[in-house]
């Protein structure tokens, strides 16, 4: 998102402090007692990708047709109508010190595939590495503090492919890299699985992410903290794996018929995590559940309206009393013409900075536009 306005200089290291710790979180050693499939492990890779989807609550695994269905639902790049579609979005997190980057490509290689490729990076930069901040003779020096940073990158490989005029299937291969500073990195990977069924103007998706369980084998310089670490009376860091456990994205999409100059497309989603009980609307040992509602209105297939909500949880207030909570959000978009289109979105993402409302933007750029039969199955329209 962008963020305009300033922040006095006793918030800021509050900020960086913050979200150094976000990132440390999950690079910390896990000893024998402790669990190697955290409950939220990569979760960089759960914010999701365009301020279209954004815009509408997240909710995509069933509505996705361009180049970010390769991160939402792979089986959805057959809707692409264009011989070459790429996106391109930035945002910033808490007033600017997370920045969250993706790039998207797609392109079909037969009439009846699709393949893309996808890059997301999620990273605090300049991060105050305050470890010499004394010199040698006990004096308080800032020409020695250095700077780091920790960033967390995805590479999506995708392939789609028509199997019928209704049946659309799509894998990824991820390739996950994160880095801590010189302090630790790791290299991971993961496939995901989609596909999306088409009968008339409803669409039935289902996302399968992580199905083989994705791993990150996390390697650290223990050397360069075990003094901190031995002061602080803190366990040295020590090689070891972090899993994912796979979860399930079950989606129904429906067209609304309104007629040639308005268009209507609402989209629900269901989360189901297999990792034990969380804080969602339907929550068990075995799994839990995490609706997601989004929707679009079209002007012309030029303007477009969107809305959406997600992140139900049930919270306490000071006096015990429970009630629902949720994250709203809103979008909009302009087809500026058949090869450019603008898209924003606000999100609401909580109480956690002074600046809760997230403004996102992408850009989308659609080349050659593919003739009505070169697909050898039929797909939708944009």
């Amino acid at each position: 998102m962008l963020y305009f306005g300033t922040m006095n200089s006793c918030r800021k290291p509050l900020f960086l402090l913050f979200a150094t710790v976000l990132m440390w979180s999950s690079v910390i050693h896990l000893s024998p007692a402790q669990d190697l499939t955290p409950k939220y492990s990569n979760e960089f890779l759960s914010i999701g990708v365009g301020a279209r989807a954004l815009g509408m609550g997240g909710a995509q695994a069933s509505a996705s047709r361009d180049v970010t269905a390769a991160y939402w639902n792979p089986a959805g790049l057959m809707g692409v109508t264009h011989k070459y579609d790429a996106t391109l979005m930035h945002a910033e997190y808490f007033a600017g010190i997370a920045q969250y980057d993706y790039l998207g490509f797609t392109t079909p290689i037969k009439s009846e595939s699709q393949v893309a490729v996808s890059l997301i990076r999620f990273g605090v930069d300049d991060i105050p590495d305050t470890r010499f901040l004394y010199d040698a003779n006990g004096a308080l020096n800032y020409n020695n503090i250095q700077f780091f940073n920790a960033a967390d990158y995805a590479l999506l490989l995708s392939y789609a492919r028509d199997i019928s005029d209704k049946l659309k299937v799509g894998a990824n291969a991820k390739i996950i890299h994160r880095n801590v500073g010189k302090f630790a990195q790791a290299w991971g990977f993961g496939l995901d699985v989609g596909a999306m069924y088409v009968q008339k103007k409803l669409t039935v998706g289902l996302m399968l992410r992580d199905i083989t369980t994705t791993f990150n084998a996390w390697s650290h310089n223990a050397d360069m903290v075990r003094d901190i670490y031995a002061n602080t009376n803190n366990e040295v860091p020590v090689n070891s794996v972090e899993l994912t456990l796979p979860r399930a994205i079950g989606s129904l999409a429906y067209d609304w018929n309104l007629g040639s100059t308005f268009s209507l497309l609402t989209v629900l989603d269901l989360d189901m995590t297999f990792d034990g009980r969380r804080n969602t609307v339907i929550a068990s040992d075995l799994i839990s559940i995490d609706p997601r509602f989004g929707m679009e209105v079209g002007f012309k297939n030029q303007v477009f309206l969107r809305a959406g909500a997600s992140t139900f949880q049930y919270v306490r207030d000071f006096q015990g009393e429970r009630s629902m909570n949720f994250m709203p959000s809103a979008g909009l978009g302009v087809r500026l013409n058949d090869r450019f289109q603008l898209d924003y979105a606000l999100s609401d993402i909580g109480n956690v900075s002074d600046t809760p409302y997230s403004h996102i933007f992408s850009v989308r750029v659609s080349l050659e536009k593919l003739e009505e039969d070169f697909r050898k199955f039929k797909g939708w329209g944009q």
